[in-house]
């Protein structure tokens, strides 16, 4: 149960990682759409995760 409720709170925390970087990026129009494979991504990699997903949303993915 604990694994779980660990794993939820990675994934919810990583939703409002990206909802944040929205907010922020959506002023230079590079924002990352919310769902669920972004969030498993932010989600289990944190922050690296969040940089992967930007560097190839500006390359072009």
């Amino acid at each position: 149960m604990k694994v779980i409720f660990k794993y939820f709170k990675k994934f919810i925390l990583g939703g409002f990682m990206l909802y944040t970087y929205n907010l922020i990026a959506s002023n230079f129009n590079i924002t990352i759409p919310i769902n669920f494979f972004t969030i498993i991504t932010v989600g289990f990699l944190d922050i690296p995760g969040l940089a992967a997903l930007i560097i190839l949303k500006t390359v072009g993915w």
